[in-house]
């Protein structure tokens, strides 16, 4: 920009500033404001026409007037001429009274509009720039309308100064986040991606920043930018400090170019040509190999400098989830922050393990940092960094430590802060059941949750633990031994005697042959309570006495006087008064087969899912969506720790698929109850665990598995996307497909030939999704191998919001093809389609066979048929690494055999394929040589077009 010289300055203007400073009071100022504000008015409409210097110097004074909060409402015209003067001081003054004072609807916005053309047609590139700038300060739909078309053409344009370029670049930059349907979409897109070469740095980064907006709306269009950023990318990373001097920040290379290049990356999967994935990975170690040398400054800012691109880097590594070196390096460097003594680091670094925990490939690296992580929940001051260090815990749990985890979170709930007490008791309550081995430590678990944290557990919580004892018939008695022990304390939280009330009216008869804990003690235990309860909590409670006189005959009469007396039939409330005389009569009345009828215990409640981890999202809140990334597995395909920060919405499979429903239910009983009021709707018993909606299909039941696509599948319209495809040949849970709109992620459970699977819609934006739908479709043949049934999905979804849609899924007969999910939902009026072929494959439906070696070998020559094996010798695609391939191995869905076969070396493993109509056993060996970087797969089963499927999807693997 051209310096201001000096006779340019306005010693009026200076001089009206320094009267204002030195004002003694408030009226003082204003009474020299409205001196000045006459002044100038009296000049605006004088006779004498005044000259540029006299516009800018009375056109800076109103603007000065304007700052310090006075209603400026004259002087808009005399600032738009000023537009129209030749001399750059004059010209700047006017556009900045424009952008801080004029708004869209100002009557002036033609004219104004019209100046701005003039400037941008004018080739000075001063006056371009303040131009541009001005567009991009006010924003307007007026000033997208008028310049969105002609922008673009400035920056591509050949004879574009650098400068000019940035400006334009960010000014289309700002237009497509207020006006994005008015910035069309043309042959310049092409052209700007080339932008990313540059030899302006300036002119790549304010590019970068526009062409990673852009890819948010139309990723395909600037797919080639991939390939420009990461050579650029490769090029700053490589280079000394001195190659990009003026660039170059506290001794780190264009660390803002860096970070939007690696933000520009994650908007894609990770490249697919060999070369330039192996030239990414590259720049991807060396920003890792960077941060282990010894910092070249101690002051702050080359160390966030630094620290910016790597945390980038790392977050690129978490979006591919394709490397596993990277990805365990990555968790390796994140580890040194969690000591730093920079408590923002701290942060970061927990973080973004809550991220990776969910990769299967380094949450076992995340898990050796869990005692670091136990003393930052201890010891931490800043309760930022404590509620980061629980999210942890909880991503990080698994069945090895989740009863370490659990007791440390309880450990820490006695002292935690308020405002986070309420999520750590979700968490432990979902943990508890989704890895409770022995449901004694689980219940043992809730109670003890409820005494620490009484005031903090919902409904939720304890409506879950009262579901899982009805339906477990193996831990009743040990409930309600430990709930009649826990209400023995002198002060009990009201959450616990709904749970006692609820368990022992319904199994306190298990625990009455101890006369310690006889039908009459119990019943003063509870009764000793009920003047201390709320209401709903007395209503229980009633409940509770008069299933007492079904269970215990000798205690009836000591009941019905409880119900006879007058603070019950006489009571205040409406819905305790009625439970007490209804079931007063009922007792009497009733014979003792009624009785038994009517009160008859509880039937299992059907297999639903969890709403505690629903509580748990809404507790967390829309916008947080990141943790719907890679649920993990283990390596072995099971269900073991796909629990990460508000991602799964589903219960364990321990707790859920197993519980017996084989318990007789009566008829008659639920009606009954609803009679006697046990279960009215003026009380939260009137729908325990929300039971009157429709349950979740049960995984195990195959009649439920319909082939919605009977009548005809058409095929879809868009493009099938298969880039996430091969990756879930290994694994059951990770994100599906994203792009800057939408989030598509996956958790999914096979048992034998029956699948389900849960897809998580996330919206990106902060634009509601309307008219969405998902739907399934299969080619015709596919259609009779295989039945998929899916559940309708949320027409609406509101910005940072998700949804989930439920597919059931049946394998009928071994296939080769797999299934498409048609997305189609309006942003912005426009209609978006996507199609994504869904990872549902053959070996999804293997059960893990083990056999000794002699087994082994006898099965091996019993399948020696020439059309039972298929073999395949192929070069190695990813480094040859023994863990990472026997993960792979299991995730397949088969059994590793260890010590079966007499080279080390080999792998062999073991399976059976389930199908609706047969069964089809599966045996295989990798033998891999690391000096010739190549490996030999065979497979054999007892049908050929299995074997060769089988083996085309794992050598895709390695």
């Amino acid at each position: 920009m051209p310096a201001v010289s000096k006779g340019d300055g306005m010693r009026g203007l200076a001089v009206f500033i320094s009267d204002i400073r030195n004002c003694k009071s408030k009226e003082a100022e204003i009474k020299r404001i409205n001196k000045e504000l006459a002044n100038i008015r009296s000049k605006f409409k004088g006779d004498k026409a005044l000259d540029g210097y006299s516009k800018k110097k009375y056109v800076c004074k109103l603007l000065f007037i304007f700052l310090l909060g006075h209603d400026i409402d004259f002087g808009h015209m005399e600032a738009v001429n000023l537009l129209s003067s030749n001399k750059y001081t004059e010209k700047q003054i006017g556009y900045l009274f424009i952008s801080v004072l004029v708004n869209s609807n100002s009557d002036l916005i033609r004219l104004i509009n019209n100046a701005i053309k003039n400037d941008l047609g004018s080739r000075n590139p001063t006056f371009m720039n303040l131009a541009l700038h001005c567009i991009a300060n006010v924003g307007s739909r007026e000033m997208a309308e008028a310049f969105a078309a002609d922008i673009p053409r400035i920056l591509v344009a050949g004879d574009t100064m650098d400068s000019v370029k940035q400006s334009a670049a960010l000014c289309l930059l700002r237009l497509n986040r207020t006006s994005p349907d008015l910035v069309p979409m043309g042959e310049w897109t092409a052209r700007v991606v080339h932008l990313l070469n540059d030899q302006h740095l300036g002119v790549v980064t304010a590019a970068t920043s526009l062409i990673t907006t852009l890819a948010q709306k139309s990723p395909d269009d600037f797919k080639t930018s991939i390939s420009l950023a990461v050579a650029r990318l490769s090029r700053i990373v490589t280079s000394a400090s001195i190659d990009l001097q003026d660039y170059t920040y506290y001794f780190v290379a264009a660390p803002w170019l860096s970070v939007k290049l690696l933000r520009l990356l994650q908007c894609y999967p990770p490249p697919e040509d060999a070369a330039l994935r192996s030239r990414l990975i590259e720049c991807l170690e060396t920003i890792l190999n960077k941060a282990q040398e010894p910092p070249k400054s101690k002051k702050v800012q080359h160390s966030n400098a630094k620290n910016a691109v790597l945390f980038e880097a790392i977050s690129l590594i978490i979006h591919h989830d394709s490397e596993p070196t990277l990805l365990v390096r990555a968790c390796n460097q994140l580890g040194q922050f969690l000591q730093h003594r920079e408590t923002n680091l701290r942060y970061l670094a927990l973080e973004s393990m809550c991220t990776l925990a969910s990769s299967e490939f380094s949450h076992e690296a995340v898990k050796t940092h869990i005692e670091t992580v136990i003393n930052a929940l201890k010891t931490e001051r800043d309760v930022s960094v404590r509620q980061r260090a629980v999210d942890l815990l909880y991503a990080m749990c698994d069945r090895s430590n989740a009863k370490q985890i659990v007791a440390e979170m309880l450990s820490y709930l006695e002292t935690a802060d308020y405002s986070i007490r309420e999520e750590i008791v979700l968490k432990v309550a979902i943990l508890a059941e989704k890895y409770a081995v022995d449901y004694t430590w689980y219940v043992d678990t809730i109670l003890n949750l409820i005494r620490i944290a009484g005031d903090y557990v919902s409904e939720e919580v304890w409506y879950r633990v009262i579901q899982i004892v009805i339906n477990r018939d193996d831990v009743q008695g040990y409930a309600a031994k430990t709930v009649f022990e826990a209400l023995q304390a002198p002060a009990c939280h009201e959450n616990l005697v709904k749970v006692g009330g609820y368990i022992l009216g319904e199994f306190g008869n298990l625990i009455a042959g101890d006369s310690r804990s006889s039908p009459l003690v119990q019943f003063n235990l509870l009764h000793s309570k009920f003047h201390l309860c709320s209401v709903p909590t007395r209503a229980l409670l009633l409940s509770a006495y008069i299933k007492f006189i079904n269970l215990f005959p000798e205690v009836k009469t000591t009941i019905q006087d409880v119900l006879r007396s007058d603070s019950q039939l006489r009571n205040a409330d409406v819905e305790l008064q009625q439970r007490a005389v209804e079931y007063l009569r009922l007792s009497c009345i009733a014979s003792t087969d009624i009785l038994a009828t009517v009160l008859e215990e509880m039937p299992p409640f059907p297999e639903r899912e969890s709403s505690i981890l629903a509580k748990l999202k809404r507790k967390k809140g829309p916008g947080n969506l990141p943790d719907i990334d890679d649920n993990c597995r283990n390596v072995n395909g099971s269900a073991e720790h796909n629990e990460s920060s508000e991602s799964t919405v589903t219960s364990s499979p321990s707790l859920m698929t197993n519980l017996p429903t084989n318990r007789p239910r009566p008829a008659s009983s639920i009606p009954a109850i609803h009679s006697a009021g046990m279960m009215s709707a003026a009380h939260p018993f009137a729908d325990l665990l929300n039971l009157n909606s429709a349950p979740a299909t049960a995984a195990a039941s195959p009649s439920l598995l319909v082939d919605v696509f009977s009548e005809s599948s058409t095929a879809a319209a868009t493009e099938v996307s298969e880039e996430s495809f091969s990756r879930f040949i290994c694994k059951n849970n990770g994100v599906l497909y994203e792009n800057q709109l939408l989030q598509v992620g996956l958790k999914s459970e096979y048992r034998q030939n029956l699948g389900r699977m849960y897809v998580f819609f996330g919206n990106k934006t902060s634009t509601q999704f309307i008219s969405f739908s998902s739907s399934v479709t299969s080619e015709e043949k596919l259609r009779t191998q295989l039945n998929i049934h899916a559940k309708a999905v949320d027409p609406l979804i509101e910005g940072g919001a998700q949804v989930q849609q439920i597919l059931n899924i049946e394998c009928v007969s071994d296939f080769d093809e797999a299934p498409v999910l048609n997305i189609q939902f309006k942003y912005g009026g426009a209609l978006q389609n996507i199609a994504i072929k869904l990872p549902v494959m053959l070996n999804k439906f293997f059960q893990p066979t083990e056999m000794t070696s002699q087994d082994f070998f006898q099965r091996w020559k019993q399948l020696g048929a020439p059309q039972q094996e298929v073999q395949n010798i192929f070069k190695a695609r990813h480094p040859m690494d023994t863990d990472v391939t026997k993960a792979k191995i299991l995730g397949f869905g088969v059994a590793l055999l260890e010590g079966v076969d007499p080279n080390p070396a080999n792998f062999v493993a073991a399976g059976v394929i389930h199908t609706k109509s047969t069964q089809v056993g599966c045996l295989l060996r990798l033998e891999p040589n690391e000096q010739a970087q190549m490996y030999r797969l065979t497979l054999r089963t007892s049908r050929d077009s299995v074997s060769q499927r089988l083996c085309d999807l794992l050598s895709e693997q390695f």
